[in-house]
C-alpha cells in the first residue's frame, strides 16, 4: 500500500496556523490539491494569497464553520476547484481553560461548539459528497474517502482547569468511533489522532511567557521532547493514505508516551 497522497483532494480546517497549517502544507508538499479552511479569514489570507497564486493546488476558504450555510459554502467551494473531495482533516480546533464553579466562565459551550459540532457537521456533509461522486463515478470498490478527525489525551485526563477542552475532545473520539461504524457500508474510513505536547501556537506561546514550561513538558514525556507538527502532520498523511485502507473508528495516540505514566501534576500542553 502506499502512502502517497497524489492526486487527491483534501479539506484541512484549522489551516490559517498551527498544526492545521502545518498538515495543509504537508499535504500539498505531498501533491495532494488542498483547501486550506479557517475561521480566520485575515490570517488565513495571509499565509496563503501568495501560494495560492503560484500554486494552482492550493485553494483557501475563510469563514465561520461553526454555521452550516458556511459548511456547505466550503464544500461547494471545494467542488468548484478540484471537481471533488477525497480526505477531510478536522484540525479547527480551540483550547481555553476553564473555571469548573463559574458557569459563565467554564467554556464547556465554546469547546462544544468548534471542537464537536463544527467537525461533526463537516463530516456528514463531507460524507454525502464523497457517496455522491463515488455513485457517479460507478464505483463499487475500494475506499471512497478518509476523514480524519483531531483528539488530544485530555481527553483521558483528569485536569479541572480544561473542562471544556476535555469533554470536547472526548466527545470527538466518540463521534470518531459511532461514524466509523455508521459510514463504513459506504467505504469511508474514519480516524482521529490523539496528541499530547506539540509545537501549536498556543504551545509556543506557553513557552515564551514561561521558559520553564518547556521542561516540565520535557519532563513529563517519556521521550524527553515535544513534538514537531510536521511529525503529527505525518501521521495524518497514513490515516489519509492507502497505506491504512483496512483501518478505520481506531484513535492514534501521538504523545510520546505521555499517557502511560499521567503525572497529576503535569502541564495542561
Amino acid at each position: 500500500m502506499s502512502f502517497s497522497l497524489t492526486g487527491k483532494t483534501a479539506i484541512v480546517t484549522g489551516s490559517a496556523a498551527g498544526i492545521g497549517l502545518a498538515i495543509a502544507r504537508h499535504f500539498l508538499a505531498k501533491g495532494a490539491n488542498v483547501m486550506f479552511a479557517d475561521m480566520d479569514e485575515t490570517r488565513l489570507g495571509a499565509e496563503c494569497a501568495e501560494e495560492a497564486k503560484a500554486e494552482g493546488a492550493l485553494r483557501f476558504f475563510g469563514g465561520d464553520l461553526r454555521e452550516k450555510l458556511t459548511i456547505a459554502n466550503l464544500l461547494s467551494a471545494t467542488i468548484d476547484a478540484f471537481d471533488r473531495v477525497d480526505i477531510l482533516v478536522n484540525a479547527s480546533r480551540k483550547m481555553q481553560p476553564s473555571d469548573p464553579l463559574n458557569p459563565d466562565e467554564d467554556a464547556v459551550e465554546l469547546m462544544w461548539q468548534q471542537n464537536l459540532m463544527t467537525s461533526l457537521r463537516l463530516s456528514q456533509m463531507t460524507a454525502k459528497r464523497m457517496i455522491l461522486q463515488a455513485e457517479k463515478a460507478g464505483s463499487s470498490d475500494g475506499v471512497i474517502g478518509s476523514i480524519i478527525n483531531m483528539s488530544s489525551i485530555a481527553a483521558r485526563r483528569t485536569q479541572p482547569q480544561l473542562l471544556g477542552y476535555s469533554i470536547s475532545c472526548a466527545a470527538v473520539e466518540q463521534m470518531t468511533r459511532s461514524l466509523a461504524v455508521a459510514l463504513a457500508p459506504q467505504r469511508i474510513r474514519v480516524n482521529a489522532v490523539s496528541f499530547g505536547s506539540v509545537m501549536s501556537d498556543s504551545l509556543h506561546g506557553a513557552i515564551k511567557e514561561n521558559p520553564d514550561y518547556r521542561e516540565a513538558i520535557a519532563s513529563a514525556t517519556p521521550l524527553g521532547r515535544i513534538a514537531a507538527a510536521d511529525e503529527l502532520a505525518e501521521t495524518v498523511q497514513y490515516l489519509a493514505s492507502d497505506a491504512s485502507s483496512f483501518m478505520t473508528g481506531q484513535i492514534v495516540t501521538l504523545d510520546g508516551g505521555r499517557a502511560l505514566i499521567d503525572a497529576a501534576n503535569a502541564p495542561a500542553h
